[in-house]
């Protein structure tokens, strides 16, 4: 019973930023459709674009988009299934030198 409460609120977090992600992308295009309608109508004279709509939208779509973005990156970063350039980086512990008696010398001279 406990993992599937669990399950049921990882996917309510994931459903959460989808829908407002989902209504900012309604809201811009609702905001540029009034828009274009307005510049077709006769009766109006300059049309006013709603700015608030359409940034309110952009902000709630670009909000929820990046919880989802990084919810699935650092969950394949953690199953190791990013591309190298993601991985954290690993330093290489620094190389021992060699030692004098391990060297073989050549000897040039005939």
């Amino acid at each position: 019973m406990k993992l599937l409460i669990q399950r049921l609120i990882a996917v309510l977090l994931l459903v959460i930023p989808g829908l407002s992600a989902a209504y900012g992308f309604l809201l811009m295009k609702d905001a540029l459709f009034d828009y274009f309608a307005k510049m077709g109508d006769v009766n109006v004279i300059t049309p006013v674009f709603s700015w608030g709509m359409f940034i309110g939208g952009a902000i709630l779509f670009i909000i929820g988009i990046a919880f989802i973005g990084g919810w699935i990156f650092f969950r394949d970063r953690k199953h190791n299934y990013l591309s190298s350039r993601f991985r954290p980086k690993i330093a290489r512990p620094p190389r021992q030198p060699r030692p004098e008696s391990d060297i073989s010398r050549t000897d040039n001279s005939e």
